[in-house]
């Protein structure tokens, strides 16, 4: 016979199984606190639900986590699991410590089809998406482990970020009942404000979020141009950064944070120039978007015939758009020493798609690690 997995339900899903059961939806919220804050896989220790549950739950339900292939931690604390998703996929999760916080980084999807020139992830290809349940599975497992592992009864994990291996909003339909979940106060009562969804620009799936499940939104823009951005992230070819801007726009009425996360990947010679900053500028003058700027050390790797930008060229960069009245971060990397840094996670994800193999002939084809556009002037720049 067939169980549940009860990772796969947010509270309205756990209701309705419930339900089917001929119990009270009140049932549900329990259920949540036993499986989410306290971590509970054995319906026998559920001990505040009816002895005629529990036996129903025993063959019709359980709790299942997933397994883990390895876990490495750094020398700077921060720990990454590579998780078994089954067929040889597998899937990182990565935690972060700091001083006020800790972070977990969760994946979406096994690979990713977006195939952004600077992730190794991408390079990789596209398997499938994740269920709820193994992206809650993520968060439940890290959570629970920590909390052993660091011998503290209390929450460890306080912000969730989904950017790890996946483009979140092109599995849409798993991600908002696992973000429901986070959020619930029966469960990790996580705040809107702390759970990231990031997006490399899936225009009409933020559109949708905003409505649904509004948290906080970070995109990955990397680039100051259409041009340059089609090349660094082809899904601009489907919806170009003015129409991206524009849905970041329409995200801030629903939105916690008053303002927006553009991720930017600093890459040696491409999108690093002075130029490219004052075309950030403009870009975000333009369309009068209240935002921030979180500029990322590029993590190299064989694949993608690219180079982290010089530290003096990316503090100037930040000093640019700083001086220009844009909040701009230089992110820390951490866990680079086990690959857990951003744009490292890869998992053992099979190459489906031959991506690696399509970038070293379009990398042969040009001669050149990438295409860098030329910046086109505006017209105060040519007087």
């Amino acid at each position: 016979m067939t169980t549940a997995n009860l990772l796969d339900f947010d509270l309205e899903g756990l209701a309705a199984f419930c339900e089917k059961l001929g119990e009270k939806k009140f049932r549900a919220t329990q259920l949540l606190r036993w499986i989410h804050q306290r971590g509970a896989s054995d319906f026998t220790q559920m001990t505040d639900l009816a002895k005629s549950l529990r036996e129903k739950l025993a063959t019709t339900a359980r709790v299942e986590a997933l397994p883990v292939i390895t876990q490495h931690e750094s020398k700077d604390g921060t720990i990454k699991w590579l998780f078994d998703v089954g067929d040889g996929n597998a899937v990182e999760a990565v935690f972060i410590p700091e001083d006020d916080r800790g972070t977990l980084c969760v994946s979406s999807q096994a690979g990713c089809a977006v195939g952004c020139r600077f992730c190794s992830t991408g390079h990789q290809g596209f398997s499938r998406n994740l269920s709820t349940g193994e992206i809650v599975a993520q968060l439940w497992f890290a959570e629970h482990f920590l909390r052993k592992h660091l011998k503290r009864d209390e929450r460890v994990i306080s912000n969730v970020v989904m950017m790890g291996m996946g483009e979140p909003l092109q599995n849409y339909s798993a991600l908002v009942p696992a973000l429901r979940t986070m959020l619930d106060d029966n469960a990790y009562g996580l705040s809107r404000r702390r759970v990231t969804v990031s997006t490399s620009g899936v225009v009409p799936m933020i559109d949708r979020l905003g409505d649904d499940c509004a948290v906080a939104l970070a995109v990955s823009l990397h680039a100051p141009n259409d041009p340059l951005r089609d090349d660094l992230v082809p899904l601009n070819r489907k919806y170009p950064i003015d129409e991206l801007i524009e849905a970041c726009k329409r995200y801030l009425a629903h939105a916690p944070r008053d303002f927006i996360t553009f991720e930017y990947c600093m890459l040696d010679g491409v999108n690093d120039q002075p130029e490219h900053a004052r075309q950030l500028v403009e870009l975000v003058r333009r369309h009068g978007i209240s935002c921030k700027f979180n500029l990322i050390p590029f993590n190299p790797f064989p694949a993608s015939g690219l180079l982290r930008s010089p530290q003096p060229r990316v503090l100037a960069f930040a000093k640019a758009l700083s001086e220009a009245g844009l909040v701009t971060t230089v992110r820390k990397t951490r866990g680079d020493d086990i690959d857990a840094a951003c744009g490292q996670l890869a998992g053992d994800v099979k190459d489906r798609t031959r991506a690696a193999e399509r970038m070293a002939q379009r990398r042969a084809a040009e001669q050149r690690p990438v295409v860098l556009h030329p910046v086109r002037k505006t017209a105060s720049q040519e007087h």
